[in-house]
């Protein structure tokens, strides 16, 4: 796992994000390599979620090449390039169901405090 992913996962576990999921989208996607999907218990908590993982890369060096969602926070998306990361409050991750749509795409484990 690249490093700045793995810094998002660890922000993310930081911020209490529930249900964490990496899915592999090595050469399913021409887009991207990894979507890490998450859900927050509020509007509120999504934009905690997505504040903690800008700040921690932000220390690194590294910045979204965009951000969508966060005013609304139902979903916010955050694209690093080589990684997206979605969070998602729960009614709307079931009603988009990202998982479903890239069924193909191997899931990466994720242990509590992933340190991989």
């Amino acid at each position: 796992m690249i490093r700045h992913l793995r810094e998002a996962i660890r922000a993310a576990q930081d911020r209490k994000a529930l249900d964490l999921l990496v899915l592999d989208l090595e050469g399913i996607s021409s887009f991207t390599s990894n979507f890490v999907i998450c859900t927050a218990t509020s509007t509120r908590h999504a934009q905690g979620i997505c504040d903690g993982i800008v700040e921690a890369l932000k220390k690194s060096g590294c910045a979204p090449a965009y951000v969508e969602g966060y005013s609304q926070a139902e979903w916010i998306l955050l694209d690093y390039l080589n990684f997206i990361v979605h969070i998602f409050v729960e009614r709307t991750r079931e009603f988009y169901d990202l998982e479903r749509l890239w069924k193909t795409a191997p899931r990466v484990k994720v242990d509590e405090g992933d340190e991989s």
